[in-house]
C-alpha cells in the first residue's frame, strides 16, 4: 500500500511502556525544518534529556492517564507516522504561561506527522481521535496555539475544525514573540 493510503494505520492510545518510541518521535519532529516554529523545545535539549524523563512523559499521558492523553498513528510494522498529545486544563488553574484557565479545556500540543504522510488525513484523524476523548472526559473545549509564520500547522488546524479565538499568547522568548490561540467547542 502506499504511505498515503488512508486506513493504512491505527490511532491508538499511547501505552506506558512505549517511551522508548515517544523519544524517537519526538526527537524525529525537533528535526522538522519548522520545528522551532512548532515547539517550544530544541532537538538538543531533548536529546540530553535521560530515559526517565520520557518514562514519566509516556506514563502521564499513556492509556488510563487522566490529566492527559497521547494518541499515535500506527502503521505497517508498528511504524508511528504521527502523534499528538491533549493535556486537560481544569478551570481555576493556570495554564503552561501563567493565564488563568475559564473552564475546563484541553489544550493539544506535540503534534507532529512524518513529512511523507502529510496531506493524507492522518493529522485529521489524530485529532478526531483526540477530541473524541476530550469531549468523553468532559471538556469543554480544546485548543491550541501555533506560531502566526507557521502557516503548514494552521491549515491542518483548520481542517480539524479548530478556529482562530483571536487571543494570542505572549511567549517568553522576547518582546512581540507571540503564538495565535486556535480553539474547537463542544
Amino acid at each position: 500500500m502506499s504511505a498515503s493510503v488512508p486506513g493504512d494505520y491505527v490511532i491508538r492510545s499511547l501505552r506506558a511502556d512505549e517511551w522508548p518510541a515517544v523519544k524517537e518521535l519526538r526527537l524525529r519532529a525537533l528535526r522538522d525544518p519548522l520545528a522551532h516554529l512548532a515547539y517550544l523545545d530544541t532537538y538538543d535539549e531533548a536529546v540530553a534529556r535521560p530515559d526517565s524523563f520520557w518514562r514519566e512523559r509516556a506514563a502521564r499521558s499513556a492509556e488510563g492517564a487522566s490529566g492527559a492523553r497521547q494518541f499515535v498513528a500506527e502503521g505497517p510494522g508498528g511504524l508511528w507516522l504521527g502523534t499528538l498529545t491533549v493535556l486537560v486544563e481544569e478551570a481555576g488553574s493556570e495554564d503552561w504561561a501563567g493565564f488563568p484557565v475559564e473552564r475546563r479545556q484541553g489544550h493539544v500540543v506535540g503534534v507532529f506527522v512524518r513529512p511523507e504522510w502529510r496531506g493524507s488525513g492522518l493529522s485529521k484523524a489524530l485529532f478526531a481521535a483526540g477530541l473524541e476523548w476530550a469531549w468523553a472526559s468532559g471538556l469543554e473545549r480544546v485548543r491550541l496555539i501555533v506560531h502566526p509564520d507557521n502557516a503548514r500547522a494552521q491549515g491542518a488546524y483548520l481542517k480539524a475544525g479548530f478556529v482562530p479565538s483571536g487571543r494570542t499568547v505572549p511567549l517568553a522568548s522576547g518582546p512581540g514573540d507571540h503564538e495565535l490561540e486556535f480553539v474547537v467547542e463542544r
